[in-house]
Order: C-alpha cells, then structure tokens, then sequence
C-alpha cells in the first residue's frame, strides 16, 4: 500500500505503514468511505501537518486531539482552520495568549500553515473524524501512529520543544527524552480550562528561549 506522505516522514516512519494496526486504520477508513460516510479532513490533507513540516525541519511539537468535524474546518493541522472559517473557540484563546506573550495582534484567520512551514509540526492525536462525531475515529489505530511519530522525533532529534495542552496532551510526556527536549504543559486552551493555567503559560516566548539557546531560529508565530 502506498502512503502519500513527504519523503522524509516515508522513510522514519516507513515500518509503520506495514504494521496490522495501519492497515487496519486503511480498511476502517475505506470501509467508512463506501458506507457513505463523510470523513475530515479529505484524504489528500490526513497527513498534512507531515507534509508541510518535513522531519528534518520540525523545532516544535503542538499536540491536538482530533481534528475539527465540521464541515471546511479540518485540513490536517492541529488546532488550524482553513481561510474563512471562523477560528474555534480554543483557536481564539491561543491568539489571545499569543497577544498578551508576545503581544501578536489577534490574527483575522485561523490558519496556521505559517507556523508548520517553519517547522512547527502541528499533530492531532487522530488525523481522521466522521463529520458530526467528535472522537469516532479515536479507537481506529491512529494513537498508535502518532505515539510512534512523537517517539521518533524524541529518538532522532535534539532539542525539539513539546507543547503540551491538557491531560490528554500530558499523557504522551512519557514518550518524550526530557534530556535532550523540552516539554512545556499547560491547561488545554478550550474555554472550559483555559483560565486554569493556559492564559499567562508564556509557551511561545519561552519555546523561541530555548530554541535559540540552542542554535536554531525561531519560530515567527505572527499570521
């Protein structure tokens, strides 16, 4: 089965793409399709945030869930919608966050292929929703893949920054090298627990810090 996916990405994660639970995924998603079952994002953006951030170019890991399940959001970047939809709530609180770190005005779009184009891997937990279905494609095989993609960058490269928001987020420090990157965690940015430790975090000032502290550009988070 071939994979459609950045060539750098192919070749890190190629043993993946062999593996019964990937295939199963492949089937689940094929079987979903001939259903009639509309799935976000289309099948040309699933590996999107893969193909916009080749591996030799990630600096910074921003874990998301799920992807958005309504219709024209997704496209395949955590957190990111597309120009014209309006930014989801948790969106507008990382834009007010951004605001008062860095003092980045609020942005009048919701896309972040900016920042995944200079090497801010933006990676949802699943990469595929059934419209409608917040989580349906959660138990399908994609934690899998994504544990085995976040345990790849720990292994094979220095000094990456992980954000992560929320328990959910939290759950996958384990699968990161504390020695060689730095994991920054606070409350998910949703307005159920953003004032629970998302507004002041500081992430985006203090990943540049380490980034440049250790030779690598950072990231421009203006949009």
């Amino acid at each position: 089965m071939e994979v459609k996916i950045e060539e750098s990405w192919k070749q890190v994660l190629k043993a993946e793409f062999t593996k019964p639970y990937f295939l199963q995924i492949v089937h689940h998603l094929k079987t979903e399709r001939v259903a009639g079952r509309t799935i976000y994002p289309p099948g040309g953006l699933i590996f999107n945030a893969f193909n916009t951030t080749p591996f030799d170019k990630v600096k910074i890991v921003l874990l998301g869930q799920d992807p958005y399940h309504g219709p024209g959001q997704a496209h395949g970047l955590s957190f990111s919608v597309q120009k014209g939809v309006p930014p989801p709530p948790s969106l507008v609180n990382i834009f007010k966050e951004l605001h008062s770190d860095i003092g980045m005005p609020i942005p009048n779009h919701g896309n972040l292929t900016h920042w995944a184009e200079q090497g801010v891997l933006l990676l949802n937990a699943s990469l595929t929703v059934r419209a409608n279905e917040p989580m349906s494609h959660a138990k399908i095989g994609w934690a899998e893949f994504t544990d085995s993609v976040i345990a790849k960058v720990s292994a094979q490269k220095e000094h990456t920054v992980f954000l992560l928001w929320g328990k959910f987020a939290q759950e996958k420090q384990s699968l990161v090298d504390e020695t060689k990157h730095l994991v920054l965690k606070a409350a998910h940015p949703s307005p159920f627990s953003a004032d629970k430790g998302f507004f002041g975090c500081k992430h985006f000032s203090k990943a540049n810090a380490w980034l440049m502290s250790n030779g690598i550009d950072p990231v421009d988070w203006m949009l």
